[in-house]
């Protein structure tokens, strides 16, 4: 599995933006051309209750234009708006957050790494003129989501690009419902043993050199439509099952259960989520045909 799509996938945009370094915080304005996209959509109906499934790019550049078509109707129809999460605000949720990145008990980071990981490691912190003890004090998974998402947000990539962040700017009054918990998202990667989080560091660096490519990769099977392959790019190479396990499939599990336990309720609820979740052998569609709920692709 590519750790680097995995982690775009993984945790929400309101999350991989808190917990970028300060020295990328920022999102470049770039201006781009405007390109239309077509991205897939899904529905899920019963006598009282229609329920959308949209997948997600959860860092987008500027200039795609994705609201329009069955998508824009979709959500304009719907009453209830649900994402992975909703964003922390309050300061009290913002301090356990980034408590959580810390490393309990306090050891040092690049001194638990293996040589030939610490070497990768420096050399990459390095090109993005950041001191080699940026993150001695977290946890690998937290050095992992940041050198994931510095590169793409320098490079004008944003999280207010992204569909979910668009999305809620346009809720008018929706109900905003959330799949998960900030903590709980986090608390997928802290919960991890120590040598698996070493390891999806590992391959996020083994990606480094080529995190544009591999975006842009994503960005354009997305815009196009083209679920099967952005699937392929984003599961692909697993190679740590109890990472498929914790980041993918149990939650595209406990996803399903939800839609099932919403179709009890009348309304149009449209579920935006990372997109990764909504295609391959794993995903929620899959999922919920286990139960014998059906999905139709709208797009």
């Amino acid at each position: 599995m590519n750790l680097f799509r995995r982690v775009l996938s993984a945790l929400s945009p309101a999350l991989l933006l808190f917990l970028t370094p300060a020295c990328a915080a920022k999102e470049a304005a770039v201006p781009a051309a405007v390109v239309k996209a077509r991205p897939a959509l899904w529905k899920i109906v019963d006598k009282d209750t229609t329920i959308y499934l949209f997948g997600t790019i959860h860092i987008l550049p500027p200039g795609i234009d994705w609201y329009n078509g069955p998508v824009a109707k979709a959500f304009e129809s719907s009453d209830t708006l649900v994402t992975e999460i909703l964003e922390p605000t309050d300061p009290e949720t913002q301090a356990r957050i980034a408590k959580v990145a810390l490393a309990d008990p306090p050891r040092n980071l690049r001194e638990a790494l293996p040589a030939d990981v610490r070497k990768k490691y420096e050399a990459a912190l390095a090109s993005m003129q950041l001191p080699v003890s940026a993150f001695d004090a977290n946890d690998p998974w937290y050095a992992a989501v940041a050198l994931s998402t510095l590169p793409i947000l320098k490079d004008g990539f944003g999280t207010m690009n992204g569909a979910e962040a668009q999305l809620v700017s346009r809720a008018n009054g929706k109900k905003h419902l959330a799949l998960e918990t900030a903590e709980q998202q986090l608390g997928l990667f802290d919960s991890l043993p120590q040598a698996t989080q070493v390891t999806y560091l590992n391959e996020v660096l083994d990606s480094f050199p080529d995190v544009r490519k591999e975006i842009l990769q994503m960005v354009e099977a997305w815009k196009t439509g083209k679920a099967d392959d952005l699937a392929k790019l984003m599961n692909e190479e697993e190679s740590d099952p109890l990472l498929m396990k914790v980041l993918l499939v149990d939650r595209n599990k406990a996803w399903a259960r939800w839609i099932e336990q919403r179709l009890k309720q009348p309304g149009t609820v449209f579920i935006a989520v990372g997109a990764g979740h909504l295609a391959g052998k794993d995903s929620v569609q899959k999922q919920l045909a286990v139960d014998g709920v059906k999905t139709k692709r709208m797009r």
